[in-house]
């Protein structure tokens, strides 16, 4: 599906958001388990879209059908990544972590190609894919040969919310068919994230025991509630419905500029000439799936 320029204007604001939020998620898994963490995220941002509907008199959207839909939507694209994530961040930096992650429209690809008509691998699609798997390799370096320490599991946690991601973006296609806003569909989702993280973090976290967080972990969670998942989420199923499952992945390509600043500037996070090297690679397996750049080198095709 092609894109307009609000549909670019969305995906640069979104990537910012995003970014933001392997530095909030960095801050906040210093104090709190990352399981949590993900129901803190996801439950703050139900209520604030809430909130959200009533102001535009929009209903609650538990139509017909609705509710399965948002609780595989919850799964695929919060629970499994968000947790993979935030675990992945107590061992490897918010920049690498975001790195990784941008790895999505690879799988999405292979996903989309896999399940959607309208996604075909094409030539420039397989390139990318080329690209993004020889950047995953350096990333990884020896250290998967060597055998799996803590933190080669932490970059292995990553490529899987990564996958996880792939599957949502085809999966969240659907919600189009139902007539229902982002907004409700961001609601609607996140709801039914936390209503299945609120058991899993009762019986492993015991959050009771817990000491309070600091204030800084406070206005982080905070943070990464409201603005990297409530708003957030708005502009991704706008940019979904808009432009595609492999289009909106694409946000992925940006993300890492952000996190990699907030995490060096703010975390005196560090990463190796190997880990710039790895998202070079990536960031080059995105441009040819993006394919822009060659149909304006070759307007001929």
């Amino acid at each position: 599906m092609p894109m307009t320029l609000r549909d670019w204007a969305l995906l640069f604001l979104l990537s910012i958001l995003w970014g933001g939020s392997f530095f909030f998620a960095a801050v906040a898994v210093r104090e709190l388990p990352p399981l949590t963490v993900v129901a803190l995220r996801t439950g703050i941002a139900a209520l604030v879209l809430i909130a959200v509907l009533r102001l535009r008199d929009e209903p609650l959207p538990f139509v017909k059908g609705a509710v399965a839909a948002f609780c595989v939507m919850g799964l695929l694209n919060n629970l499994l990544p968000f947790s993979l994530l935030f675990w992945a961040q107590t061992t490897i930096p918010s920049g690498l972590a975001s790195i990784l992650n941008a790895t999505t429209p690879i799988f999405s690809i292979v996903v989309a190609h896999l399940l959607l008509a309208d996604e075909r691998l094409a030539m420039n699609k397989a390139v990318g894919i080329l690209f993004g798997f020889l950047g995953v390799v350096v990333l990884l370096g020896g250290d998967v040969l060597k055998g799996a320490d803590i933190a080669t599991l932490g970059m292995l946690a990553c490529l899987g919310a990564a996958v996880a991601y792939g599957f949502a973006g085809v999966y969240g296609r659907r919600f189009k068919a139902m007539a229902l806003s982002a907004t409700q569909v961001a609601f609607g989702q996140l709801a039914a994230t936390t209503v299945m993280m609120l058991p899993i973090v009762a019986l492993i976290d015991k959050p009771w025991d817990l000491v309070p967080p600091s204030w800084p972990v406070v206005a982080s969670v905070l943070a990464l509630a409201i603005v990297s998942t409530a708003l957030a989420y708005v502009i991704f199923f706008r940019i979904l419905a808009s432009a595609g499952a492999v289009n909106v992945a694409l946000v992925t390509l940006l993300v890492p500029v952000s996190a990699i600043l907030l995490g060096s500037l703010i975390l005196n996070e560090e990463l190796t000439l190997r880990h710039y090297a790895g998202m070079a690679l990536i960031a080059l397996g995105l441009l040819a799936i993006d394919g822009r750049l060659l149909r304006q080198s070759n307007p001929a095709r």
